[in-house]
């Protein structure tokens, strides 16, 4: 959840489906999933059903050549036979022939066939040694990949959603999910975009780290702090807080506490949308509407 190229949905079952042990292993898997026709269709059922290994299936446009030459063909025809399939072009009749008569196994050959694009694995292998960086910190360092992953995807994030224990979470993910199918395009993707979301704030539940409220007085504009207490989102994470309305909040709101709601929206210039939309999150908790005082 939450690194790079790993944390879709797609990869995260092929990562299931494979249990890979090696970095090896992680660069095949970023070839396969970054393909077309490559895992899907193709590799996927020649590793479940045992025809061929993870270690042996095609996965990267390097693997056509390097499997062909290490078997004994030509590494010109082979070069050319990896050009072809790598852009989607197939077997020319010739190309199949001459795999067959080099005793290249069926499903090897079949595969070929199949595949509509494939990856270099020089791209595979940058890609995972990113991702491999980014995992680092999240199980070493967690609190400081949850509040940079947060902050970069503060635009998609929603406190009221993501605020509440695991189980309340649990809840609103399996909820956005079921509705998804009956909402249009543009509203089910940024559905999805939260719930990728929102898994990664349960998943950091789950490891004892708490997503504190957004405070007036602590909350930074527009990043994700790290607090003994947990992790404090900024102005912005609020659904309906601009990152311009957020920023000159946390400038101007001053050192002094503030006297009311009124003294806030005096102070900072928040208009009459921002200031609901920080009411509707309990940020005023405890501070009355108005500076003036009833006597009766």
């Amino acid at each position: 959840l939450g690194i790079p190229e790993f944390g879709t949905g797609f990869v995260r079952t092929v990562l299931e489906n494979t249990q890979p042990k090696t970095m090896e292993e992680l660069v095949r898997i970023a070839g396969l999933t970054h393909g077309t026709d490559v895992w899907l269709n193709n590799a996927e059922p020649l590793v479940m059903n045992g025809i061929a290994k993870l270690s042996e299936v095609l996965c990267t446009r390097d693997d056509i050549m390097n499997y062909l030459i290490a078997h004994d063909m030509e590494a010109s025809l082979s070069f050319s036979i990896m050009e072809r399939v790598r852009k989607g072009k197939g077997l020319t009749e010739e190309m199949e022939q001459a795999m067959v008569d080099g005793k290249i196994p069926a499903w090897f050959i079949d595969s070929c066939k199949k595949i509509k694009y494939m990856f270099p694995r020089g791209h595979a292998v940058a890609y995972v040694m990113m991702a491999f960086r980014i995992a680092y910190f999240k199980v070493h360092y967690p609190e400081a990949f949850y509040a940079v992953y947060f902050t970069v995807r503060a635009d998609a994030f929603d406190v009221s959603m993501a605020s509440g224990d695991a189980p309340t979470l649990l809840r609103v993910i399996q909820e956005l999910d079921k509705n998804a199918q009956f909402k249009e395009a543009a509203e089910r993707k940024r559905d999805k975009e939260l719930i990728t979301i929102l898994e990664v704030v349960y998943e950091m539940n789950l490891r004892g780290i708490r997503l504190l409220p957004v405070d007036i007085y602590k909350s930074h504009a527009t990043k994700f702090l790290i607090e003994p207490e947990g992790i404090r989102p900024p102005f912005n994470a609020i659904a309906g807080v601009g990152d311009n309305a957020a920023i000159s909040m946390a400038e101007n709101r001053g050192n002094t506490p503030f006297l009311s709601i009124e003294d806030f929206q005096a102070r900072t210039g928040a208009n009459s949308g921002v200031i609901a939309a920080l009411e509707n999150c309990g940020c005023f908790d405890g501070l009355p509407k108005s500076n003036q005082i009833s006597l009766f």
